[in-house]
C-alpha cells in the first residue's frame, strides 16, 4: 500500500504510573502538618488529583484530613496575605472638573 493512502493511525502513548507523593509509612491525618502543606496550594486551596497525584481514597482521605485541620485551625482557611492592594489612580484629574459647551 502507499504511504500516502495508509489508514491515520494515533500513535499509542505510553502508560505511566504516577509517582507517589505519599510514601507507605506516612498516615494521613490532620495532626501530620507537613504532609498536609504539600497538598494545599499557596492560596490555602486543596490541590486536585491530577496534580497531586493521589489515588482516590488518598484524594478523599487527605481532604477530610485537611477540613479537619481547618476546623481545629491549625490549618487557616485561606491565607491571610493581601494579594491585592489598591493604588491611587493617575489618570483622574485632581482638579475641578469643567463641562464643555
Amino acid at each position: 500500500m502507499d504511504k500516502s493512502k495508509q489508514p491515520f493511525h494515533k500513535p499509542k502513548r505510553s502508560f505511566r504510573m504516577p509517582l507517589p507523593r505519599i510514601r507507605p509509612g506516612d498516615r494521613i491525618d490532620y495532626r501530620n502538618m507537613s504532609l498536609i502543606n504539600r497538598f494545599v496550594s499557596e492560596q490555602g486551596k486543596i490541590l486536585p488529583r491530577r496534580v497531586s497525584k493521589l489515588t482516590l481514597r488518598q484524594q478523599r482521605l487527605m481532604t477530610i484530613a485537611i477540613k479537619q485541620a481547618r476546623i481545629l485551625s491549625s490549618l487557616p482557611f485561606i491565607n491571610g496575605e493581601i494579594q491585592f492592594e489598591r493604588t491611587k489612580s493617575i489618570f483622574r484629574a485632581t482638579g475641578p472638573r469643567t463641562i464643555k459647551k
